[in-house]
């Protein structure tokens, strides 16, 4: 059992230094907790209550008022907690404070082989109750990377779920597998009827898009009903897209990466009839993590903003895109602070709460400069 309070440990963390984003736009940040294991998720159940996912296999929740963490127990026994896999998101919809449903993808452990799994359940005092595994992916490989496992809302009653390749680059085109797709599920983990592959015999009915290496930011925009990802390329090749509905997204048979034995191009090339390009490509590969679009007032200036967490190099990555929602120009924040930027997450009045690999909670706030 972790220790469960690390308030007195905390309460110095409580302090607040500038940081210089650009000229037009200073902002200050608020360590909140640090010192946890690897915080792969982040959820507000309340204004001042955080749920963080440990990818070692806890759950904790974060009091923002006093910063006593708290340990939650209930989760289920077969955690694969392996390389890349483990716990890994927890994400709440529009419906929460009446269905009480808190969502967890996790890696599941089936003979010793992981498969990339979406469950729910609720939370009484400082225990999960009622847990369902909505989806036990066909996913599972021996492998111990690419899981992905990050959650989205449409608010209009659906749950989307990121699923890596599994290190099995050709099952990424092969409806028949969840690897390498994002899938969509009603709520209650239902197939909805008016998912693009149900009445395809050859496809899982789960799938939403295919041809996905790694996706570990998703975020679907309810307002502009824009559904953005990010993704691991090989070396080099990240990616932003802009998902639709039934798209394949080329890996591998498409790529702006290569290989990391050789200097070989991965695939066919980087273009191909039916397969989407995507609106950004990273080269070299920062290793994004995490995604938002900004929608918040704290920041007026970056409303429509992407911003996405970096791993590789360490900061947190900004795109302005333009009326064609094609990226027009990036900022590289953060880049001071030597931090492998893990997810990140908006707060209801537009603050940007940061988690990083070194097991820090960050928050961003405008300094007393920052423009209105």
């Amino acid at each position: 059992m972790k220790i469960i309070f690390q308030f007195f440990s905390l309460i110095w963390l409580f302090i607040t230094f500038p940081c210089q984003a650009d000229e037009a736009s200073p902002f200050k940040i608020k360590t909140l907790a640090q010192d946890l294991g690897v915080p792969w998720g982040m959820a507000f159940i309340s204004k001042d209550s955080l749920l963080i996912t440990e990818r070692e296999g806890y759950l904790l929740r974060l009091d923002l008022q006093s910063g006593q963490v708290t340990d939650i127990d209930g989760l289920p026994w077969d955690i694969l907690v392996l390389g890349q896999g483990g716990l890994l998101d927890v994400a709440v919809d529009k419906t929460f404070p009446t269905s009480s449903w808190i969502y967890f993808s996790y890696s599941k452990n089936i003979d010793g082989q992981g498969a990339t799994t979406l469950a729910r359940a609720k939370l009484a005092n400082n225990s999960l109750i009622n847990w369902q595994d909505l989806l036990v992916s066909k996913s599972r490989t021996r492998t111990s990377h690419h899981f992905a496992g990050r959650l989205a809302f449409d608010q209009q009653g659906h749950v989307f779920m990121s699923i890596g390749d599994r290190g099995v680059r050709h099952n990424a085109q092969d409806l028949s597998n969840h690897a390498g797709t994002i899938i969509r599920l009603n709520l209650n983990g239902s197939v909805p009827k008016d998912n693009p592959f149900i009445n395809d015999d050859a496809a899982l009915p789960e799938i939403w898009t295919y041809g996905h290496r790694n996706p570990q930011g998703l975020f679907f925009n309810s307002a502009t009903q824009q559904f953005w990802s990010n993704e691991h390329g090989p070396r080099g090749g990240d990616e932003i897209n802009l998902i639709k509905p039934g798209h394949n997204y080329g890996w591998p048979v498409i790529s702006y990466g290569k290989e990391y034995s050789s200097p070989a191009a991965v695939g066919e090339g980087t273009h191909k009839a039916g397969m989407e390009q995507p609106i950004k490509v990273y080269t070299p590969s920062i290793a994004p993590s995490g995604l938002i679009q900004y929608q918040g007032k704290a920041f007026p200036q970056w409303q429509g903003q992407l911003l996405s967490g970096a791993l590789k190099l360490q900061h947190l990555n900004k795109i302005t895109l333009d009326e064609e929602q094609l990226a027009v120009n990036e900022e590289r924040l953060l880049s001071d602070i030597g931090e492998r930027i893990r997810h990140v997450i908006e707060d209801p009045e537009g603050l940007i709460y940061l988690s990083t690999d070194s097991g820090k909670i960050l928050m961003l706030s405008p300094s007393s400069e920052s423009p209105k």
